[in-house]
């Protein structure tokens, strides 16, 4: 039996405002966050020799008039360094694309993924992640950099890039980044398309495509070998040209300024963007001027509002000091002769229901009283009048439990013998951070980073909400469209059974 004429007028009709609430631009675009379920346990120890040799690896390191929009990464992993400990993301390269998990660093300049044939690469990841490897012979669109391009030319001369001096112009443009511990990477640099979302002013999405050069690790040696936490590559996000976020801003393809807000539970996640995220409260702080990292000028702590007693000189940038920002590091490094007055005015600001003692060569501490009433706050001045508030989850460390009572222990690090100081993972997460490299500063603010966030592109703001869907066609799947049509559809299904048994 047909339905009665006044029933498929509804039906086209309510359909086809279903259709059209789906895919207009009332609603904010919702975009989806990854998530690393914490996998295994990782010792302090092994943390803190990791960030060793990662400390060994930070590399030393035309203006387009219109830029399209801002680019989007899904963030994976986690601050949680018994978890994860460490932060990566997705990029997908070649044609046909293959897609590769990279960490996210911002101490180092270089995109790179391990290459097939590859030494020492490891096959499997104890994250619960597929490997791959990259083939450049399996890319229609791939091409290898020779040391007679501009490209090697210009690395040569930052260091970036290695040629053999007795080699012809049509040798490999070859690259080997050595670690502290002895650990690195080696291989040469291609020529291939990273495919990407583009989020445009007017809240849709493209499918966007460019040509960059990138690393092709053929040999990996040390920590880089072990498959616990290992990942396809490294992601970085520094200054120089061969930087993916100066290739991007120099193609026209998108803005100098790129932004993250991880997520500081052990779940994780956040916010990856090139582009800038606007919200009230963000302060900036000046980039040290001709530095290979992004570095800062610290110019005093405070442990409850209280300045410590630290010569301001000890932080002042130089070959030998300074304050880096460094999302490659799990845990934070303080330089060493800051370090004890700041462990000192920990333990004389703890709530008298707080017992501390020192467990192998670190300050701990067993409470069953709520961490944010029993820590001091932290205060981290930084030029420009702009400081950065911490939590005692900022500086501390969960190491267990004794009954009713939680064992903390400080998580910054002693940096022996040395005077620079390092804000890793422990201290970024939770907080939104702006890296303006147009203006060169950089900015940040405490905040949820499951809550959406503004970003500016070059037309005005979209907002990003790092819950429900954004597939990669651009159309707006979100939870709330998909509610909406479930609901209509449960709708109109009710009319027309209603209709029928009217006959």
């Amino acid at each position: 039996m047909k339905p009665p004429p006044v029933v498929v007028v509804v039906f086209v009709v309510l359909a086809a405002a279903a259709v059209a609430t789906a895919g207009g631009e009332e609603f904010p675009m919702r975009l989806r966050l990854e998530r690393a379920l914490p996998h295994r346990g990782v010792a302090l120890e092994h943390l803190k020799a990791r960030d060793r040799a990662r400390h060994g690896r930070l590399l030393m390191g035309s203006s387009p008039s219109v830029v399209a929009g801002v680019v989007d990464f899904p963030v994976e992993g986690s601050a949680n360094p018994f978890a994860v400990g460490l932060y990566f993301t997705r990029v997908k390269l070649g044609n046909p694309t293959k897609e590769f998990y990279v960490q996210i660093d911002t101490g180092s300049d270089i995109l790179w993924v391990t290459c097939n044939p590859c030494n020492g690469c490891p096959s499997s990841s104890g994250l619960n992640i597929q490997l791959e490897s990259f083939d450049p012979d399996k890319s229609s669109t791939a091409s290898r950099i020779t040391c007679a391009d501009d490209t090697c030319t210009t690395a040569l001369q930052t260091g970036e890039a290695v040629c053999s001096a007795s080699g012809s112009s049509s040798s490999l443009c070859g690259y080997s980044f050595q670690y502290g511990d002895g650990s690195g990477t080696s291989g040469y640099y291609v020529s291939d398309a990273l495919y990407f979302d583009t989020v445009m002013g007017n809240e849709q999405t493209a499918n966007s495509s460019a040509t960059i050069v990138f690393g092709c690790s053929n040999s990996q040696s040390g920590d880089l070998t072990k498959s616990d936490r290992a990942v396809d590559g490294i992601f970085g996000f520094g200054q120089h040209d061969l930087s993916v976020i100066s290739q991007l801003y120099s193609s026209g393809v998108s803005p100098k300024v790129f932004s993250h807000c991880l997520k500081g539970s052990d779940n994780g996640g956040g916010i990856l963007v090139i582009g800038e995220i606007v919200e009230p409260g963000i302060v900036y702080t000046p980039l040290v001027p001709s530095q290979p990292h992004y570095n800062l000028n610290l110019e005093s702590i405070a442990v409850n509002g209280q300045t410590l007693a630290i010569d301001s000189s000890l932080f002042m940038t130089s070959n030998t000091q300074g304050t880096i920002v460094d999302s490659g590091t799990t845990l934070a490094y303080l330089a060493d002769e800051a370090y004890d007055p700041f462990v000192n005015a920990i333990i004389a600001s703890i709530s008298p229901s707080v017992n501390s003692f020192v467990s192998k060569g670190n300050q701990c501490f067993v409470t069953s009283s709520s961490v944010d009433s029993s820590f001091p706050s932290v205060t981290l001045n930084f030029k420009g009048g702009a400081s950065m508030m911490l939590k005692p989850q900022d500086y501390l460390l969960q190491q267990g439990s004794v009954d009713n009572s939680i064992i903390w222990c400080i998580g910054w690090q002693k940096n022996q013998g040395q005077g620079i100081t390092i804000l890793g993972d422990l201290v970024l997460k939770d907080k939104i951070f702006v890296y303006d490299l147009a203006n060169q500063r950089i900015g940040w603010v405490n905040y949820d980073c499951s809550l959406s966030v503004n970003v500016t592109t070059s037309s005005g703001k979209n907002e990003y909400l790092n819950t429900g869907q954004l597939d990669v066609s651009g159309s707006l799947n979100t939870v709330f469209h998909q509610q909406l049509a479930t609901a209509i559809a449960v709708f109109l299904v009710q009319i027309f059974i209603f209709a029928i048994l009217q006959q």
